[in-house]
């Protein structure tokens, strides 16, 4: 059985977040190139692109689509940086892909584009590529992009240095060394290299020109600066693995607060992107209880903070899109949530502050039940294409003794709309057949079960009698779905051996991806 990522699981939520975090420039006029001027941004497609690439040793590249909002709202700011950035020394390329063109498909499979816009950065030739997490208007553009093409730390000579390069209100991560020479020096620069694109790094020989921490500290260590619980963390392991760990685990909030101030938005990103299991309170930031509850929340956070587990807090003005992906209702704040790390969920609705520690410690002792999202089942389903619900989805596709094709559809999806009408001609034609069932499932009202992997709409699987699971990747007319169903359905005549999970997990794993029309 294919199993469901964890980024894919959470890339509609983090789309939602994505449009939280861009700035709202609606009433600005577009300052796009006049007609007939060249753009500034390269275009490339499928067969361009790698000689790009081998051409450009630092290229930002934009993958987009043109039905997408957020990307034109970037477009003009993307422009703007373009120009001012083509007079930098050395220029820096910027550059954009249509993600959406059928041939430049696979480009975006190949480079995991699962969102738009998605940018990415290609480091020398494409041999290091780092996803782009910098602002998206032209000013925060340009100056983000000239520290990336910089050294990756910055050597801090005096005080006068770090005023410079410290922003008190960011994460900045310091070496401090008796030389910059050695394991130690070598490893911290190799990390700053990974991670130029998450944070600011610098290194010094002077732990006095710091800001905050012990000057009289011995050498070398690498010091942790932030604007959040603790100010300053130190750190003598210089192991890159071990470095790196350290950073993850201190450049984030012990609470993460969901709302609508920037400046959390890329500790919610990365919150979000986590595969460690998310602990998440709702509630009205507005309203008397907040200090009560963000208190206790926050001394259950640190009493927990040992435990493979992350906090959010969230107010529910700001937390809509969450609402949304999580099947939940601002009636039921105050609320808390956990998705473990194998996507269960388990929730307590109108829960009061002094019920947050023992409720986490039943989640911790693995007593509570698992919650799942889903609409009702219907009490009328005839029509050719059956709904389906995460309540009946394993009876009626797995254990209904039929050739079941499922479709997982978004409602906005502009795809699925298209694909609705033949997906009922399908189904249609196939009435008469009592070992076939054409389904539908809205991937967005239903949580998706782990035997199938949903990272675009529209994703169609196959499931035979037997519970051998394919994903559809034939063509979209009626005669060709009817056709796929035909040679591929199994018969009740058929004597077939029954496979056992594993086989399933080993059979499914060989099928192509599923299908993945919009991102």
């Amino acid at each position: 059985m294919a199993i469901r990522s964890s980024k894919a699981c959470w890339i509609s939520l983090l789309l939602a977040l994505a449009a939280v975090a861009l700035p709202a420039r609606a009433e600005e006029p577009a300052a796009a190139a006049s007609e007939g001027a060249a753009e500034a941004v390269l275009t490339l497609d499928v067969d361009s692109f790698d000689e790009a690439v081998a051409k450009h040793p630092f290229m930002v590249v934009e993958f987009y689509a043109p039905w997408c909002g957020h990307c034109k709202k970037l477009a003009p700011e993307y422009e703007n940086a373009a120009k001012a950035l083509s007079k930098h020394d050395p220029p820096i390329v910027l550059a954009k892909v249509d993600a959406n063109e059928e041939k430049n498909r696979p480009l975006a499979t190949k480079y995991e584009i699962q969102g738009f816009p998605t940018l990415k950065i290609f480091r020398n030739h494409g041999k290091n590529i780092q996803e782009y997490k910098g602002p998206r208007e032209a000013d925060g553009i340009v100056d983000y992009l000239k520290k990336q093409v910089g050294p990756a730390s910055k050597e801090l000579k005096s005080p006068e240095d770090v005023a410079t390069h410290f922003d008190d209100k960011k994460i900045y991560i310091v070496g401090v060394f008796t030389e910059f020479s050695g394991t130690e020096f070598t490893n911290f620069m190799e990390v700053a290299e990974k991670l130029r694109s998450d944070y600011d790094f610098g290194h010094t020989l002077h732990a006095n020109h710091l800001p905050r921490g012990d000057a009289a500290v011995e050498r070398p260590l690498v010091r942790l600066l932030k604007p959040f619980d603790e100010l300053v963390v130190d750190n003598k392991d210089f192991d890159v693995a071990a470095l790196e760990k350290f950073i993850d685990a201190t450049s984030t909030p012990r609470v993460v607060t969901f709302d609508k101030n920037p400046d959390n938005h890329p500790y919610l990103m990365k919150f979000f992107q986590s595969t460690a299991p998310k602990a998440m309170l709702f509630l009205n930031f507005s309203t008397g209880p907040f200090d009560s509850f963000k208190s206790v929340y926050s001394a259950a956070a640190e009493e927990f903070q040992n435990k493979e587990i992350k906090f959010l807090i969230g107010d529910i003005e700001a937390s809509q899109g969450a609402f949304q992906y999580f099947g939940l209702k601002e009636d039921q704040t105050p609320l808390i949530l956990i998705q473990d790390g194998d996507s269960k969920k388990f929730l307590k609705d109108h829960i009061e502050a002094d019920q947050i520690v023992s409720w986490l410690k039943e989640y911790f002792d693995g007593k509570l039940t698992p919650f799942k999202k889903s609409e009702p089942i219907p009490e009328v389903n005839n029509e050719p294409v059956k709904v389906v619900v995460a309540d009946n989805i394993h009876d009626f596709v797995f254990k209904s003794g039929k050739n079941v094709l499922i479709e997982f559809y978004a409602p906005w999806c502009g795809h699925c709309k298209k694909l609705a009408p033949i997906l009922e001609e399908a189904a249609t034609t196939l009435l008469s057949d009592e070992e076939v069932v054409i389904a539908k499932m809205d991937a967005t009202a239903n949580d998706v079960p782990s035997e199938f992997e949903v990272q675009g709409y529209p994703t169609m699987y196959f499931v035979t009698p037997s519970g051998k699971v394919t994903s559809y990747d034939s063509g979209r007319t009626a005669d060709e779905i009817v056709d796929f169903i035909k040679k591929s359905k199994e018969t009740a005549g058929a004597t077939q051996a029954t496979p056992t999970s594993s086989e399933k997990a080993a059979d499914a794993a060989e099928k192509a991806e599923p299908v993945k029309d919009e991102l």
